[in-house]
């Protein structure tokens, strides 16, 4: 290869730019080729290569491609078609090079190879023809099916681009976040453009977010693809062409990521170390969440609070939707629902519930509106074309609508929620924000937007106006409350959302069919880079009857969001609505979310200090079996509970897939085998819940809201194995960003079993001191009598067997080695 110096790297770089634009030129003033019926135009053999530190450019003459190196595992590809590549810039992937390890590229007889010490990206000189190839293995992961192509957009300006890819036989596809249906996207077509879907249905596109990224698993190992581009987008999985997917998109740049794994978790893992993971939620965020449209007046609020405490379920959040304000002008409060809001949140505080109130990106237009006069002011408004106020009627009436995309806007709507802050407020929920908007649906394509600096219409910024939105809103909310972790929700987004706040899955309905649906759309997002996600329990719309209300409850213990909604023209349905045994039933179900509390939290830490998704389907735990690509219905949450749900209207059991390994049932401590499909009984008040042997599951006492008893011993919960099995426990302050500056505690707890012993030993990192002081040891499923038991080598003689069987007893919090004997 052509040693190329920095000064020649420089050199290049202007020559290139020059010719582009002189060739771009060229073309426009040619009446002949100007004039030409507008038809795809595809790559063709590669005549020009120049390399610039990470970045290699191949042209053919006319285009460009440019290959970028990212890390070991991840190369960018970016197609300018005449040459001139659009300026860097991405909402989703805030810094696009990470650490590489090494990388070269090679000439050889038919191809240019770019290669790291993982994967290789292999182009074809004859027809620009690009290939991802595992190093270790030889095999190709992905491939193209024909060049990159793309075709003039003569009304808008730029071009429609296009990648098209070779479909493997078996390869099946998982991800792009929002989107209802199977799980797995193998033989549909789907489209990127985000939409308020009311009551939207099975298989129904487009809905509320945008998130371009999707894992491909063929021959037993995984890649992905993450399309950053934020236009209108399309995806094909063998829809039209069953050995081709596709995906393009009205606008922008050709500009893909290829991701690799082998292993399905890898691929997500790494597409977060682009787009980023999701902050450490306040603690009280995990709780349970009851919300309706809408709790007002204050009397039916206090009503809904003192319901849970009277009833001892657990709660930690009480929501305000749009009913709040002063006819529906964002952050007022209607004196005569609310004659004194901050009184009223600090009694709600009081009694341990957080107050979480609704913000839509429409703006009153309203000379005597604050918010309004201060936005028309500052120009802050967005604008057509013809520099026309941007205008469309929603929930106030007639509204203007803040550019998020200027930053300026960003932090002036930062700020306005100072007040909101001071009187109590301790969480926001931005709704609204696809745009959406009353009759047109949307924006139309002519409004302008900031962009950062980078200009654009709506067909750009469209996708990301939501993100903007809750970016705006986290970022002020982080400031005014000064070091307490910001709790924030928003409707619509597009890739890297997750950095600024959590989301649920949009207005759905009171069915069986939905229930299902938000189980897969959970796991979809989990696995997009969306971690923190649920539903509306028992349904937005509709009227769900007891029983699938009370199976929405359970499966909401283990949705990452637990949150129960509701429209305004239905029956209301908190956990008490239906009367007994369902309230008791709820009750369970809630309590035990808040008896996990500590093993919930532990796994949103995995995720977000090392990119683990929080809830896993089964091809993700073993995407060697190709049946678990069509089953859809189980997960875990974190890695060692599996959840299976149940799903059918009047079920009394149902079929359950155990992966490989050993598992044991939560409830009657059973151990069953992995790789086996079982029967497992499921009345009314039994989900199956399954804990992978060998873990440790921490527990706190029942409370009735996060921080409500000081902890004085945590129970760890410990499953017999006979093979090593590593647990994690973290813990911090609960609701500030301290953990940033190694604040916290990460216990690492490994165990290790035989016939006739059994060995837990525990390490610590971070600066954090729990205050409780001891572990109470429940020890599930041994196959031998207990005789002796060493703490540090010291023997212990207090130990006990409760009424299951389980050894009980206590240890320090800060051992390092348990031994059991028989």
């Amino acid at each position: 290869m052509e040693e190329i110096t920095d000064q020649n790297k420089e050199n290049n770089t202007i020559i290139n730019k020059q010719e582009a634009v002189e060739e771009a030129v060229q073309h426009l003033n040619n009446p002949v080729t100007h004039l030409q019926p507008i038809v795809k135009q595809y790559l063709g053999s590669i005549e020009k290569t120049s390399v610039d530190g990470n970045k290699f450019f191949f042209g053919d003459g006319s285009a460009r491609v440019e290959i970028r190196v990212v890390s070991d595992e991840i190369i960018r590809v970016r197609l300018a078609p005449h040459s001139v590549f659009l300026d860097e810039f991405s909402y989703a992937v805030p810094v696009v090079d990470q650490k590489v390890t090494t990388f070269k590229m090679e000439e050889v007889e038919d191809s240019y190879i770019v290669s790291t010490n993982t994967i290789t990206c292999k182009i074809r000189k004859l027809d620009f023809h690009i290939s991802f190839i595992e190093n270790q293995s030889q095999m190709v992961m992905s491939e193209d099916a024909v060049p990159m192509h793309w075709e003039e957009n003569v009304e808008f300006g730029g071009y429609y681009v296009y990648a098209t890819k070779k479909c493997q036989q078996e390869e099946n596809f998982f991800g792009l976040g929002d989107k209802s249906g199977n799980m797995n996207l193998r033989g549909r077509h789907f489209q990127n453009w985000n939409t308020d879907a009311y009551s939207f249905g099975w298989d129904q596109d487009p809905l509320y977010r945008t998130i371009p990224f999707y894992t491909g698993v063929h021959d037993k190992a995984a890649y992905g693809i993450f399309f950053d581009n934020t236009f209108r987008s399309y995806f094909d999985f063998g829809s039209e062409d069953n050995s081709k997917t596709s995906f393009w998109a009205d606008g922008g740049e050709l500009q893909y990521y290829y991701i690799h794994g082998p292993h399905m978790m890898d691929v997500v893992k790494r597409y977060q170390t682009l787009t980023g993971t999701h902050p450490m939620p306040p603690k009280w965020a995990l709780g349970y969440h009851q919300c309706r449209w809408s709790y007002y007046p204050e009397k039916k609020v206090k009503e809904i609070a003192e319901g849970f405490r009277s009833r001892n379920i657990p709660c930690d959040a009480i929501y305000l939707d749009i009913d709040y304000m002063d006819g529906y002008r964002c952050f007022t409060w209607n004196k005569t629902h609310f004659p004194d809001p901050k009184r009223m949140i600090k009694e709600l505080a009081d009694d341990g519930f957080k107050t979480v109130v609704m913000i839509d990106p429409g703006i009153k237009v309203d000379d005597n509106y604050w918010v309004f006069k201060e936005g028309k002011e500052n120009n802050f408004f967005c604008r057509r074309s013809d520099d026309y106020f941007m205008e469309g009627h929603v929930w106030p009436g007639r509204c203007q609508f803040p550019d998020f995309t200027n930053p300026a806007v960003r932090e002036w709507w930062g700020n306005l929620y100072k007040e909101l802050v001071e009187i109590g407020v301790a969480g926001v929920w931005n709704d609204m924000n696809e745009p959406a908007v009353f009759g047109s649906g949307t924006f139309p394509n002519d409004v302008r937007h900031n962009y950062d600096g980078f200009r654009g219409s709506h067909r750009k910024a469209h996708n990301v106006y939501g993100m903007q939105m809750v970016r705006s809103t986290y970022d002020g909310l982080k400031k005014l409350m000064r070091n307490k972790r910001p709790f924030t929700i928003t409707r619509a987004g597009y890739s890297g959302m997750q950095r600024y706040g959590c989301v649920w899955t949009g207005d759905n309905v009171a069915t069986w069919e939905h229930l299902k649906l938000g189980n897969i759309q959970c796991q979809r997002m989990s696995i997009s880079g969306v971690p923190f996600v649920g539903t509306d329990i028992g349904g937005f719309s509709g009227e769900p009857d007891p029983e699938l209300f009370t199976r929405w409850i359970q499966l909401g213990a283990f949705s990452p969001f637990m949150r129960a909604h509701s429209a305004g023209d239905t029956a209301e349905r908190e956990p008490w609505s239906f009367g007994e045994p369902f309230t008791s039933i709820n009750r369970i179900y809630i309590e035990l979310r808040y008896r996990l509390m500590p093993y919930l939290y532990s796994v949103f830490w995995e995720h977000h200090r090392y990119g683990f998704p929080i809830l896993r389907p089964l091809v993700m735990l073993e995407q060697e079996n190709i049946s678990n690509s069509f089953r859809q219905d189980e997960f875990t949450f974190g890695d060692k509970i599996l959840v299976c749900p149940v799903l059918e209207q009047g079920a009394t059991s149902r079929m359950v897939y155990l992966p490989k390994g050993k598992w044991v049932n939560f409830w009657t401590h059973e151990v069953l085998t992995g790789e086996s499909e079982y029967n497992i009984a499921a009345a009314l008040d039994h989900m199956p819940l399954f804990i992978r042997a060998g873990s440790v599951i921490p527990e706190y006492p029942v409370m009735q809201y996060v921080g409500e008893k000081d902890v004085d011993e945590v129970m760890l919960n410990v499953y017999f194995c006979d093979y090593e099995v590593n647990s994690f426990l973290y813990e911090d302050h609960g609701d500030t960003f301290a953990y940033e500056q190694d604040i916290y505690s990460e216990k690492k707890f490994t165990v290790k079993g035989s016939a006739t012993n059994l060995v837990i030993e525990q390490s610590r990192t971070g600066l954090y001191t729990p205050t409780y002081e001891l572990y109470n040891h429940n020890i599930i499923g041994l196959p031998f009598k207990v005789n002796k038991i060493t703490i540090d080598d010291k023997e212990l003689i207090d130990f006990t067997l409760d009424e299951r069987n389980c050894l009980r007893f206590k240890s320090n919090k800060n051992f390092t080695i348990i031994k059991l004997y028989n």
